[in-house]
């Protein structure tokens, strides 16, 4: 899939943008650890040129948190198109600041700064809304512009369909517009709080927000990942009644309901889901939040299907949601998909009277202000979700571990050697081979 994905974005060629992913390498030759991508289920530590001021509002930060998403998984198992081998991964991180180039005046040297997963270039009309994500200068990819008849904003570690730009899962990262792309951190806010500004607290709050949970909702969440525990957290927040989580790993259902006191369905118990929600819901759910994986198919027509490249995402929790809504409800899509998906229940849809909304990638600028504030104030504490800590050099051992949710893995805090050392309350350094123990 990826040779003829990049045969065929080779062919389309690039759009134009006003960043460039490539970086200068430092002049002295100075290497760094850093993750890459080299072929499905095979990612490796390898020595790669520190990055160096290359355009002049560019920002490099010594990396002292970096993490592991669930979708970083779809890269690991090589779905998503226009990998590279040798792309640097990873797209949540947070560091300190190491260099800054000559148009960054609201940035300095040593400060603490977290990055947003997306590249905005902080002037097109997108980004003037706070809408960041949706950036149209900044992702070089024809492809995406050719599936989707637009592009998203480049991202950090995210193969060349998002641009193509090095990853955070690194000793050090090069920031573009480095000027637009940080959120500077109080001493208050330790690490394991700021990190997640990056990405899954505005990816969570947004799809809460987005889909209009109000108080007094039942709301039901496809997928107890971090993004679905955070979902569950804000959706409580706004007023929700009831929240409803769907999962089938018992280490993630049984936190749900201890970290959250939410109610919760496994599917591998109840595999009627919708029967299931319907008994405990008579007429339905005001909302529901797709927060899970298109990787995992349940049934075996969808396994055969995406097996034989008849389809690269799956309808069935998409299709679940609908009919467990009830009627003139919503439902809401957080999920990662990225192509073409077969069964996909249209006829409900549209008799049901169902808002179905694409969220889209989470516009970070828009909300880390807000979440940044409620994290100082103690309205959320996104460490609920941590579960563990580990060096960067286990990041083979991690990709692999998470993959299998080994020893109730939720969310890692990955340390670098500019790392702080554990904040109160924090997971201290483990070993991914001694989780299973």
């Amino acid at each position: 899939m990826q040779a003829v994905s990049n045969k065929l974005a080779e062919r389309l060629g690039d759009a134009p943008t006003v960043v460039s992913a490539d970086y200068k390498p430092r002049a002295d030759g100075t290497t760094m650890k850093a993750l890459a991508w080299f072929g499905a289920r095979d990612v490796r530590m390898v020595d790669a040129p520190i990055p160096d001021i290359t355009e002049p509002d560019d920002v490099i930060l010594k990396v002292t948190g970096t993490t592991i998403c669930g979708s970083d998984l779809h890269l690991y198992h090589g779905e998503i198109v226009q990998l590279q081998q040798g792309d640097i991964l990873g797209h949540e991180f947070m560091g300190i600041v190491d260099r800054v180039g000559p148009k960054v005046k609201n940035i300095h040297v040593g400060e603490r700064v977290v990055a947003s997963f997306q590249i905005a270039c902080g002037d097109c009309s997108y980004c003037k809304k706070k809408l960041s994500s949706m950036c149209d200068r900044t992702n070089t990819s024809g492809l995406q512009n050719a599936m989707y008849g637009h592009r998203d904003a480049g991202f950090f570690g995210y193969s060349h369909f998002t641009g193509g730009f090095p990853g955070g899962q690194a000793e050090y990262v090069r920031v573009p517009k480095g000027n637009v792309n940080l959120l500077p951190i109080p001493d208050s806010v330790p690490d394991e709080k700021a990190l997640f500004l990056s990405d899954i607290l505005p990816t969570s709050y947004h799809a809460v927000v987005d889909v209009g949970v109000k108080k007094g909702d039942v709301v039901g969440i496809w997928g107890l990942g971090p993004i679905g525990q955070c979902a569950a957290r804000f959706a409580l927040i706004k007023g929700a009644s009831r929240v409803i989580g769907i999962d089938n790993v018992p280490s993630r259902l049984l936190f749900a309901q201890e970290k959250s006191g939410i109610e919760t369905i496994d599917f591998n118990q109840h595999t009627d889901v919708v029967k299931r929600i319907q008994e405990l819901v008579p007429g339905g759910l005001d909302i529901a939040i797709d927060c899970g994986t298109f990787h995992e198919p349940k049934t075996m027509l969808h396994k055969v299907e995406k097996a034989l490249m008849l389809e690269t995402d799956v309808s069935e929790i998409v299709n679940e949601m609908i009919m467990a809504t009830k009627k003139m409800g919503s439902c809401g899509i957080i999920a990662a998909y990225a192509g073409y998906t077969n069964h996909f229940n249209i006829g409900a849809l549209m008799e049901k009277g169902i808002r179905l909304i694409g969220h889209g990638q989470a516009p970070v600028h828009k909300y880390w202000h807000d979440l940044r504030a409620m994290i100082e104030t103690g309205k959320i504490d996104p460490t609920f979700v941590v579960t563990h800590r580990v060096s960067l050099d286990e990041f083979p051992e991690l990709y692999a571990s998470f993959d299998k949710r080994v020893g109730g893995v939720e969310k890692v805090f990955v340390e670098t050697k500019f790392s702080a050392p554990p904040s109160a309350g924090a997971p201290t350094l483990t070993r991914v081979a001694d989780w299973g123990l």
